[in-house]
């Protein structure tokens, strides 16, 4: 696989698939430009070139169809604002209209392309969507890590018909910084998986437990463990299907000597509510009708010590329900004693990405990814369809 500064682009039409999915609000206004941003870096080096800048995403689920509030018309205007130019909005991706706009195109022009899945061939990876994308451009570049866990003619079928194709550095960053987490890693490797089920994250655990030196288990999945462990766990979330699983996955992290952490005490309420009753009790001792909601002091003070010493830490998954202010102590209290242990930081997930951003230190990971669903499948060990296109 090549990355965007190892070809040459200068004078050339190239295609840069981004991720503009962002979110909207009711009125067609972009309320966070996360994603914008993070494709400047890839889109400035291309311009920087003299190169014409043609920029495609896919925004939200249309479903093969036109519909009007999946428009990328407006980031169009948000783009411009980061850029200092001109973006001229195109209302298609192919045929007559996207071709004439390019044709027109001089050396440092940018153009944004309407949204891909207007088409049923991209989500269905078809070959004749692709060349019709393909015929656009003589580069194609990928930068949209966060879908390419998914195969789409504007990330897989394309590479077959575009002469020269390339990651941009958003998605090298991604999978740079996931090689050194997870490939060599700077040893003691900390892994930290929470989230609400086990069932989700199955294939997580049964990867990183090969891999890791302690793993932290946290969020509603913990209680699934708790359970196999024979602790009543009350109301809290708990997959009985997967108790014989769990055990597995505590047995084998013993034989392989990896240090595996669950809660010790929990926050517990009646009901998910920021009004709730609360108490902190240990996770013996969990009554009948209340359920756990975030992890407790004590758990949070084991949690801590254990990546303190840490040199790699990989975190998907939040470890209570953060979203509620009297459950989101343990989330963020960790994120404190991550940033404090100085270790090289990969945190990836939504809702773990959210959690770190709540707690203003951001700035401290060493790495935030884009893509929750793509993370998590580099977890589970899998290769990306997309990526592995590009190679």
């Amino acid at each position: 696989m090549k990355y965007l500064d190892q070809i040459d682009v200068s004078g050339k039409k190239v295609l840069v698939r981004v991720d503009f999915n962002v979110p909207m609000d009711k009125s067609g206004n972009v309320t966070d430009v996360t994603r914008v941003k993070a494709s400047l870096a890839t889109i400035n080096f291309i311009r920087d070139k003299g190169a014409r800048v043609i920029v495609t995403s896919h925004l939200g689920r249309p479903k093969g169809k036109r519909v009007e509030e999946f428009s990328l018309r407006p980031v169009a205007p948000v783009l411009a604002g980061m850029l200092k130019t001109d973006v001229p909005f195109i209302d298609d991706c192919i045929g007559e209209k996207a071709e004439k706009a390019v044709t027109a195109m001089k050396a440092g022009d940018l153009i944004l392309l309407e949204n891909l899945r207007f088409h049923p061939g991209e989500d269905k990876n078809d070959e004749a969507f692709a060349q019709e994308l393909a015929k656009l451009c003589d580069v194609y570049v990928n930068d949209a890590f966060a879908v390419s866990h998914r195969a789409a003619a504007s990330n897989t079928a394309i590479t077959k018909y575009v002469p020269v194709c390339a990651a941009g550095f958003l998605l090298k960053n991604e999978i740079e910084y996931f090689n050194k987490a997870m490939g060599n890693p700077t040893r003691p490797l900390v892994a930290i998986i929470g989230g609400a089920k086990v069932s989700d994250k199955i294939k997580v655990l049964e990867n990183v437990i090969d891999k890791v030196d302690r793993l932290i288990v946290g969020g509603g999945m913990a209680f699934t463990f708790l359970k196999a462990q024979g602790f009543n766990v009350g109301k809290s979330l708990c997959e009985t299907d997967m108790l014989d699983l769990a055990r597995k996955i505590m047995d084998k992290a013993k034989a392989q000597n990896v240090q595996f952490l669950l809660p010790v005490d929990t926050v517990i309420a009646q009901e998910p509510s920021a009004d709730a009753e609360r108490n902190i009790v240990a996770v013996k001792d969990i009554p009948d009708g209340w359920m756990g909601l975030d992890i407790g002091p004590a758990s949070i003070a084991a949690f801590s010590d254990a990546v303190k010493t840490a040199k790699t830490i990989v975190w998907n998954g939040p470890l209570g329900m953060f979203e509620l202010a009297p459950f989101s102590s343990g989330t963020f209290k960790l994120v404190d004693a991550v940033v404090q242990s100085g270790a090289m930081t990969i945190v990836g997930g939504g809702d773990t990405d959210t959690a770190v951003h709540k707690t203003g230190k951001s700035d401290k990971i060493s790495y935030i990814s884009t893509g929750g669903g793509a993370f998590l499948e580099l977890l589970e060990g899998k290769t990306l369809p997309a990526v592995a296109a590009l190679g």
